[in-house]
């Protein structure tokens, strides 16, 4: 079975082979990268959204969950968040072996998460390691990762929007096990099912 035309990476793929704990990851950064990529809705392109605004990068592998969005169901689970931020549901990706190129797919198993307020907006970041990954694969928990790689990822993206002279506009609030993480990838479906089932990928 194959299309005859490349699917929407967002809208086109399905949220993976057995949700809400194994998913399928579109990576849209490296942790090589310098530049902040991100898939460009209308087309399903990568594009440049800017340069990284401070010497931290991504310590993991950094993309989406095809077929989810982060609106109303995302935002009853996070606390003071006024909505969701209007984006497909963030996943981080840890692997051994360094994956140096985006715009790929793999199948990862969510083990945990950030819940990220983002200008009043829930921006919740789920933490995966690579399915079938020979050191990482068969963890299942957050707790199971080193604390220090857990807290290069808050750090990342805790700086990765700061501008010199400005205030934070984002916090973390908590970080949470997989049994939280499932909760928040079935809400960001059910969220995706609302806003584009009917409208043919339109919000």
């Amino acid at each position: 079975m194959f299309t005859e035309w490349r699917p929407h990476p967002w809208h086109g793929l399905v949220s993976g082979p057995e949700p809400p704990l194994l998913v399928t990851a579109y990576v849209e950064i490296t942790p090589f990268d310098v530049i902040k990529y991100e898939v460009d809705k209308p087309s399903g392109y990568l594009k440049v959204d800017r340069p990284q605004q401070t010497s931290s990068s991504p310590p993991t592998l950094y993309g989406f969950i095809p077929q989810t969005y982060c609106a109303e169901q995302v935002a009853a689970l996070c606390p003071g968040a006024q909505g969701g931020d209007g984006d497909p549901l963030d996943i981080c990706v840890i692997s051994e072996r360094p994956i140096n190129r985006a715009d790929i797919l793999l199948t990862a198993r969510v083990v945990g998460g950030l819940q990220i307020l983002d200008h009043g907006e829930a921006d919740d970041k789920i933490i995966a390691v690579l399915a079938r990954d020979p050191v990482w694969g068969e963890v299942t928990e957050l707790d199971q990762i080193p604390l220090a790689l857990i807290d290069r990822l808050a750090h990342y993206f805790e700086s990765y929007k700061q501008l010199p002279g400005q205030p934070d506009v984002l916090t973390i609030q908590e970080r949470y096990d997989s049994e939280r993480a499932a909760e928040v990838v079935l809400a960001a479906q059910k969220d995706y099912t609302n806003h584009f089932a009917n409208n043919g990928g339109q919000s």
